[in-house]
């Protein structure tokens, strides 16, 4: 006896969350930012306020939206928040969180590079070369670590694909931990030199080069890291 796979269809709430980030991303954000209220949500999309209020919770979790109670809800871009959240709880050890993002940008960002090499549009090299400029001129401790920080976040955009770019900007706290560890320890020097090699590949379309410019810079930087190597554990 064949059976034909029972195809499930997405419960109203779920419905109500798409149709409102689907929302969102075509109005650019939302009018000014902020959702109808309640009552007027529920009318305006056939379904009581239970539902709207359960779907809003659901993308306030996502880092979608932000509730203001008494005020209203706000449309936010904090879709990296829950996984900063998660990642303290599950890596306790500051020092290790550190360590195994090494091994993610490892992983992560050489091609994301190669992929810029191939897709960047001439604004985003634009942004890149702003990033760049920044993180020459920069005079202080802050400004260049949001400067090397934008440099990265730009790489990853200019890839065009959407999911590495949201990685990156989910570790965006992380990194910026490292990036401030490392540049207790070290000059912006060697980052704005491995930075115009990332871009130069990137602006002659070149993306092995690109990759391994990218690859060289992470060396760089976990070497200004400088962590302890973790201690083996003992197999049975």
């Amino acid at each position: 006896m064949a059976f034909s796979t029972i195809k499930l269809q997405p419960s109203l709430v779920e419905q109500v969350c798409a149709r409102i980030a689907s929302e969102i991303r075509d109005e650019g954000g939302g009018s000014n930012g902020w959702l109808p209220p309640e009552r007027d949500l529920a009318l305006k999309l056939g379904v009581s306020r239970p539902v709207v209020r359960e779907a809003t919770k659901r993308l306030e979790l996502q880092g979608l939206l932000e509730v203001k109670h008494g005020v209203g809800t706000k449309v936010v871009d904090k879709l990296h928040k829950p996984l900063n959240g998660s990642l303290a709880l599950l890596i306790p050890d500051d020092k290790e969180r550190l360590r195994q993002l090494v091994q993610v940008r490892f992983m992560l960002e050489p091609e994301n590079a190669r992929l810029a090499a191939e897709h960047a549009s001439a604004a985003q090299i634009r942004s890149l070369r702003a990033a760049l400029t920044q993180l020459e001129q920069a005079q202080d401790f802050e400004t260049a670590v949001v400067a090397d920080m934008t440099f990265h976040r730009e790489v990853a955009a200019a890839s065009g694909n959407q999911i590495a770019t949201l990685l990156l900007h989910s570790l965006s706290e992380l990194i910026q931990s490292s990036l401030i560890r490392g540049y207790s320890r070290t000059s912006t020097e060697n980052a704005v030199r491995q930075h115009a090699a990332v871009l130069g590949a990137i602006e002659k379309r070149n993306p092995a080069a690109a990759a391994q410019a990218m690859r060289e810079h992470l060396i760089t930087a976990e070497a200004d890291l400088a962590l302890p190597k973790p201690k083996k554990t003992s197999r049975a």
